[in-house]
């Protein structure tokens, strides 16, 4: 392994783990957003626990520092790291190694970082979320569709590093949701500003 490889993987893991769901909604009182509704960190479980605001900067931060992440890495590495960086950031935030590997699923920094690889890639995931989530109402089916659709277009407009990068991050986020998927095909999973 080369140096600048470890550089993108480390760099991203760390940019990745910074939990900032947990660490709003911990400087604004509000506890440990782990011990209310779905138990997740990540913006939707943030919005559940009926603070609308710290959503919101949650959800922007996680996508900001997945989206900086790139950014920073670009400004010193050759374009072949971005995918790397971006992929093991998805890594860091799913898997923080400061709450003990136990994180949120990688909606909001996966979409900061594929808005960067990918800017075509990045508003076809914006704008299925958002057509899925009106019609539907559910933030799992949004999300994993968005990553679906936007692995298969980075296939046809980016380099073969950027779409497998992609695909990685689509997966591992596939794999984060396996319980909501098994909700979707049950019937039994939440929808926005419903419970866990």
């Amino acid at each position: 392994m080369n140096i600048e490889i470890l550089i993108a993987l480390l760099s991203g893991y760390f940019f990745g783990s910074i939990p900032f769901g947990l660490l709003l909604t911990k400087f604004a009182g509000e506890g440990d957003i782990r011990k209310i509704g779905s138990g997740n960190i990540g913006a939707t479980n943030v919005l559940r626990a009926g603070h609308k605001s710290l959503a919101a900067a949650t959800l922007i931060l996680d996508a900001g520092k997945g989206a900086f992440c790139v950014y920073i890495i670009g400004l010193y590495l050759p374009d072949i790291y971005l995918g790397i960086a971006g992929a093991s950031a998805v890594v860091g935030h799913c898997y923080p190694i400061w709450l003990k590997f136990s994180g949120g699923k990688g909606v909001a920094t996966g979409l900061g970082i594929i808005a960067m690889l990918s800017p075509i890639s990045g508003f076809l995931f914006i704008i299925t979320w958002i057509i899925i989530a009106f019609l539907f109402k559910y933030s799992s089916l949004s999300a994993l569709l968005a990553f679906f659709v936007s692995s298969i277009s980075s296939f046809f407009v980016e380099r073969s590093d950027i779409s497998l990068a992609i695909l990685f991050m689509t997966l591992i986020t596939f794999f984060r949701h396996k319980e909501n998927i098994k909700r979707l095909v049950s019937g039994t999973e939440s929808k926005i500003l419903e419970g866990s």
